[in-house]
């Protein structure tokens, strides 16, 4: 990954604090839905298990990664359950939400093929001794 792949300066700056209020905003709303926070508790690191595509490579486990990491089901999931009145559909857009923000606020942006260290908002973990 090179440099001109990742958010630097006030916009890596600006996407980790956008991350921030995204967090903050799911556990507001979660907090006013009402589903129980040993729901969001057990939940909150699922998306996590896309960590498991790494064993079939950086590729696989980037893409993974990505799937689970975007906002794009989330929010889905979270439309969803707000206009068929699906509850759990709602939760858990909210807790999926709050833990895309958690990352973004971290730090741990979107995966590239490269390996997992490079990021849309920078390298993460040890720099190469290289």
């Amino acid at each position: 990954m090179s440099r001109e792949q990742a958010a630097a300066g006030g916009v890596r700056s600006l996407l980790r604090v956008e991350g921030a209020v995204v967090l903050a905003a799911s556990l507001a709303a979660y907090a006013q839905f009402g589903a129980g926070w040993g729901v969001f508790a057990l939940w909150l690191l699922a998306p996590d298990l896309a960590l498991l595509g790494y064993l079939a490579g950086p590729r696989i486990g980037a893409a993974f990664y990505n799937a689970t990491h975007s906002y794009l089901g989330a929010v889905a999931l979270l439309a969803i359950g707000a206009l068929a009145a699906i509850p759990w559909a709602v939760a858990g857009g909210l807790i999926w939400c709050a833990h895309i923000g958690l990352d973004r606020a971290l730090g741990w942006g979107l995966k590239y093929g490269a390996g997992f260290g490079s990021t849309h908002l920078g390298r993460i973990g040890r720099a190469d001794p290289w």
